[in-house]
């Protein structure tokens, strides 16, 4: 199975036009939060709208995860936290969201909500404890904040990681978590796209402007991890220990030729600050 990975897009047209044209290539599409942008200038009701048109488009060429960022909250529970209705709403294109779990061969996706406050987080804590029970030879999740203290949540100042993430992966050990957050970790020092803390492995693309996104491609069947961004193309081997850099890919395999040409490199622009 190859996963295509990619987070933080902020209702970047070019970027989600990108995403549709690589689509059929991969078994499955895994979107780590922020899909929109609040900062946009673009009401957020007319983003919501366009982004399902994407992801309706996007579910006909395969199959589809996505988990809540903080961009992507935009009503508030009974409880008065803040939460991605919207989000939930995709459930009927077909699409694997916020508190559902998705089982693939010998693999189980958990995908988690960006939490605002306890009552969220505790239902992220029960959603992870139910499928540790049922838990197969490979558990990935999909967790818009990185783990606290992590190459993948460094922001050239301090850590933007989750406390609560790093405890629930020391207990339950999952295979690897698809993460993004923190824009610019994959391109400064001391920052990274990848981390192990234990036997996890955390990823966390990064963002460009421009077309195409950054983004990670998982194959598992080769248990390899690849990332790629403007001017770098980088891979890690998934069974080795934790080794610093990664090594750059000498020889591109065929998706990889295939994503090649329908980039746009001239589009790319510098890494975004964190947000």
């Amino acid at each position: 199975m190859r996963c295509l990975v990619v987070a933080d897009l902020h209702y970047s047209l070019p970027q989600l036009d990108w995403l549709v044209s690589a689509a059929p290539q991969f078994d499955l599409v895994i979107f780590a939060g922020d899909a929109l942008d609040i900062s946009s200038m673009v009401d957020f009701r007319a983003q919501i709208v366009v982004v399902k048109k994407y992801l309706a488009m996007l579910v006909r060429q395969t199959r589809v995860i996505l988990c809540s960022g903080n961009h992507d909250l935009d009503e508030r529970s009974a409880e008065g936290e803040k939460i991605s209705r919207w989000i939930a709403d995709v459930r009927q294109l077909g699409i694997a969201c916020d508190g559902d779990s998705l089982g693939i061969g010998d693999t189980l996706f958990t995908v988690c909500p960006w939490w605002d406050g306890p009552m969220v987080k505790a239902r992220i804590a029960e959603q992870l404890r139910e499928d540790a029970a049922r838990r197969p030879r490979r558990w990935i999740w999909a967790h818009h904040a990185p783990p606290a203290n992590s190459p993948t949540s460094w922001g050239g100042k301090r850590f933007f990681g989750d406390v609560d993430l790093v405890q629930w992966i020391t207990q339950y050990q999952p295979a690897t978590v698809i993460s993004g957050h923190v824009h610019q970790s994959p391109f400064i020092t001391d920052g990274s796209w990848y981390d192990r803390l234990g036997s996890t492995w955390v990823f966390n693309a990064g963002l460009q402007h421009g077309r195409p996104p950054t983004h990670i491609v998982l194959d598992l069947d080769a248990d390899k991890a690849f990332w790629l961004a403007a001017g770098e193309a980088q891979w890690i081997d998934l069974d080795a220990p934790l080794q610093r850099p990664a090594a750059a890919i000498a020889e591109p395999p065929d998706w990889l030729t295939f994503l090649d040409r329908i980039a746009d490199p001239s589009l790319a622009k510098p890494p975004a600050a964190a947000g």
